[in-house]
């Protein structure tokens, strides 16, 4: 069967394969535009597979909300911070967040098995395998968050372009504008001060032993602690390790909107709580940051292309 332009066409938009291998596939399969769409999603099967060994660490977090209970937050990883600005990356990635904010997926396992919300025939591992043949780098799904908020509501926020993703939950009794604004508020606190914590409530006393026992060690070998009172290095140690907590709690922090420059992220959710006539608290928030813990390649562009002109 004669392979025309119009054919070529219609599988690159279907596909959104290259040009030559979809000329290749209808080749292959007599012009049949079904059976040429499946030796491409084969070939490109084995494309991921090799791809599969190469380092993600760039790419983009997504936040989905439902309503104003359910949010969910994801992080998909790229090769190179180009593909993480291509359109259809990003286009991925939003139906990714999608998939997250309807699963009831226990773990990432559960929810690359589940069927992909886009096309029912897939799995969100088969979509993902279809993604990596269209671009061309290795992509990954790293981990999802699905918050859902019984006594209260979610918020959202997107830091640089899909660089830190948080959602942030609260307990309240009133759910209006200014309530979900303030939520907003301190959704930016946390993409932008990084909490471990919410309080100092959470933090176990095996983490305060254990940064005690550094803190001691440090002031032991400052010179100008040299024989001072136990009791004197004793308050020293204490005193470093409520600084280092202010640091790492959520609402021990100075909130970063403080008119004054003092006012602590409890004060403000105080306050917001008194204007609106609510019981307003934080019951836990969650923070994406795009490679965090990813070993990062270290791209060497003028090597990469002259193995490119050597065909290795």
């Amino acid at each position: 069967m004669a392979i025309t332009a119009a054919m070529v066409k219609e599988l690159r938009e279907l596909t959104g394969a290259g040009m030559m291998d979809c000329k290749k596939a209808l080749g292959e399969t007599d012009g049949d535009m079904d059976a040429a769409v499946e030796y491409l999603r084969k070939n490109g099967q084995a494309k991921a597979e090799k791809k599969a060994g190469r380092i993600a660490a760039e790419g983009l977090c997504r936040v989905a909300v439902k309503d104003d209970k359910t949010a969910a937050v994801v992080e998909v990883n790229s090769e190179t911070d180009f593909v993480a600005k291509n359109a259809d990356f990003q286009a991925y990635v939003e139906a990714v967040a999608t998939q997250a904010v309807d699963s009831d997926a226990a773990d990432l396992d559960a929810f690359m098995a589940e069927a992909w919300h886009v096309d029912t025939t897939k799995t969100v591992k088969d979509a993902l395998v279809d993604k990596i043949a269209v671009i061309g780098e290795n992509l990954n799904i790293r981990r999802f968050r699905k918050v859902v908020a019984s006594d209260g509501c979610v918020v959202t926020y997107v830091h640089g372009g899909g660089r830190i993703g948080v959602i942030v939950e609260a307990a309240t009794n009133v759910v209006n504008d200014a309530v979900k604004e303030a939520m907003t508020n301190i959704a930016m606190q946390v993409a932008a001060l990084s909490p471990k914590y919410i309080s100092t409530a959470d933090v176990s006393e095996e983490y305060k032993a254990h940064e005690k026992e550094i803190i001691a060690e440090q002031i032991k070998n400052d010179p100008k602690m040299a024989g001072k009172p136990e009791k004197v290095i004793e308050g020293a140690v204490n005193g470093r390790l409520n600084k280092e907590l202010k640091e790492v709690c959520l609402l021990e922090q100075v909130y970063v909107k403080a008119e004054d420059g003092k006012q602590s992220v409890a004060k403000y959710i105080e306050q917001v709580a008194k204007e609106n006539n609510a019981e307003l608290s934080i019951k836990s928030f969650v923070r994406f940051e795009t490679g965090e813990g990813l070993e990062k390649k270290e791209e060497n562009f003028a090597e990469e292309v002259a193995k490119q002109m050597g065909g290795n």
